[in-house]
């Protein structure tokens, strides 16, 4: 009957009558809607959003993150620095367990980063651990975190979910299949009981976890890839929190319905993806030619009209600096952009009679449509003729891995507030998340230049450096910088703007009524 009425709320909604009334909502139930279906329950092989918000409710590492979006104790009681900033020793809390009894000890914590650092797993993450150079266990209750260089953000990467304590008891015994069980066996607040794909994932408390009971009981996180019938849910009352509502409706949701919106600064940046493994994007002057000819102003203040920032770098502001990198170009006339635009195709081969012609790729939303489209558009004043490819998320970032692509959408949410974070990722050696394929010596060694560097401005300034040698080769075409998105009912407690985005579900509870 719920389902049945929910259906009806949509129809009307979309039909463009009155929202219905608000919809009885239980307690102990807490439903969440994500931006697509998980694709993976395993935290070391996930890599979008919505399957590592869902891993990090079920699995905790030495840290974890508060509602405030700040590292905190999680597993661990207490940790050391020592005076060069290399090495950090954390000291368990006593008594953990994984949600079938199992004790959670600290050879857990070097089985994790060998399994990351293992090519046969697949990860996506080993990149972001780099700065860890080795992990030591003298005994069960104590963690020894060895560093390339010193890392003051080091708590804020070990609660990213890939570096939790997993069940090796059952990764050893079972392989990939260990993901298979449910209860699914975790370390954190919430254990997955309940899969329906496409419709939800219920996620119920841990009568293990070391923190006793979360503040609600049952998670459902249910997909939602048309965010557009997202907010319709969240207006009829049918869901309590969606980390996404269409940008155009911006405004008028904050006319309407003030209480229900949150806005907030945002550690991400949106671009697309150029493959440099073969042409005609191995051309560094077709790259470039394309990136002057959008109107990033345009798309922002006008396209968006969300708040969103225009973007010719990568690093949002805020990171080793407040204000982000921008090209000389970025400067110049329209006229300018695009006859320098033109010149570069033309030394690239590519001229009337021959036009440059691709395949933009994308996965399903009205925001990547719009964005790829105003693109497309605009290119066509300097001759180049682009079409559209839409298909949905797994499809669409499983062609980004493989290289199967010629631009693609694609972007970076940060796991942590650091530069070398969204920097890393472009590394020669970076894996397959490195989708543009982009390789250049110089960057990795200006990145490797400014890691070793333990003076925070004198770090900061290398990073930039290395940002400037990325964003000239041009391997990503960035458009703007996010601004964080919610619909939350009023009735939730527990939930503080921040701009990691950050809002563990274990924080999050209905007022009692």
């Amino acid at each position: 009957m719920r389902f049945m009425c929910l259906c009806l709320l949509l129809w009307l909604t979309s039909c463009g009558g009155d929202i219905a009334p608000e919809l009885p909502r239980s307690n102990d139930i807490l439903i969440r809607l994500s931006e697509s279906e998980a694709r993976s329950l395993d935290p070391q092989i996930a890599s979008d959003l919505s399957s590592i918000r869902i891993s990090a409710d079920q699995f905790e590492g030495l840290t974890r993150f508060n509602s405030g979006g700040v590292s905190v104790a999680g597993l661990a009681e207490r940790w050391q620095v020592s005076p060069d900033g290399r090495t950090w020793t954390f000291t368990l809390k006593q008594n953990l367990r994984f949600s079938d009894g199992t004790k959670i000890e600290a050879g857990l914590f070097a089985k994790a980063l060998a399994r990351i650092r293992n090519e046969k797993t697949g990860s996506p993450h080993a990149s972001l651990f780099s700065v860890i150079q080795s992990i030591d266990t003298p005994n069960p209750n104590i963690v020894i975190l060895h560093l390339d260089n010193p890392f003051p953000q080091l708590p804020a990467l070990l609660a990213h979910p890939a570096i939790a304590a997993l069940p090796f008891h059952l990764i050893e015994a079972k392989g990939d299949a260990w993901t298979a069980a449910r209860p699914l066996v975790t370390s954190g607040p919430y254990r997955l009981t309940n899969w329906r794909l496409n419709q939800q994932m219920i996620l119920s408390a841990n009568p293990a976890w070391h923190s006793g009971k979360p503040a609600t009981h049952t998670v459902i996180w249910q997909p939602m890839d048309n965010v557009q019938s997202g907010m319709r849910l969240m207006l009829a009352g049918g869901a309590d929190i969606s980390t996404e509502f269409p940008a155009n409706r911006t405004e008028w949701l904050r006319q309407r319905y003030p209480k229900l919106v949150h806005n907030s600064g945002f550690l991400a940046t949106y671009y697309f993806a150029f493959n440099t493994r073969r042409p005609p994007f191995n051309d560094v002057r077709v790259r470039r030619a394309l990136s002057m000819a959008v109107d990033r102003r345009w798309m922002a203040d006008k396209m968006i009209a969300a708040g969103n920032e225009p973007a010719w770098g990568l690093l949002p502001p805020g990171l080793g600096s407040d204000r982000a990198m921008r090209p000389a170009w970025s400067e110049w006339s329209k006229a300018k952009r695009l006859a320098t635009s033109r010149s570069l195709l033309a030394q690239a081969g590519y001229r009337t009679s021959r036009p440059l012609r691709f395949e933009i790729r994308l996965n399903s939303s009205a925001e990547h449509r719009r964005a790829a489209a105003a693109m497309a558009t605009m290119w066509r004043e300097i001759g180049v003729e682009a079409s559209l490819l839409n298909s949905e998320a797994s499809l669409h970032f499983d062609s980004l891995k493989r290289g199967d692509f010629e631009l693609a959408r694609s972007g970076w949410v940060a796991d942590l507030p650091a530069p070398e974070n969204f920097l890393a990722v472009h590394r020669s050696q970076a894996g397959v998340q490195n989708y543009s394929g982009y390789a250049n010596p110089a960057y990795d060694k200006a990145l490797d230049i400014a890691l070793a560097d333990p003076d925070p401005a004198n770090r900061a300034t290398k990073m930039q450096a290395a940002e400037a040698i990325l964003i000239g080769d041009a391997p990503i075409l960035p458009l703007y910088f996010y601004v964080s998105r919610a619909l939350v009912q009023p009735d939730i407690t527990g939930w503080q703007d921040n701009i990691g985005n950050i809002h563990p579900s274990y924080t999050l509870a209905k007022k009692r009524r």
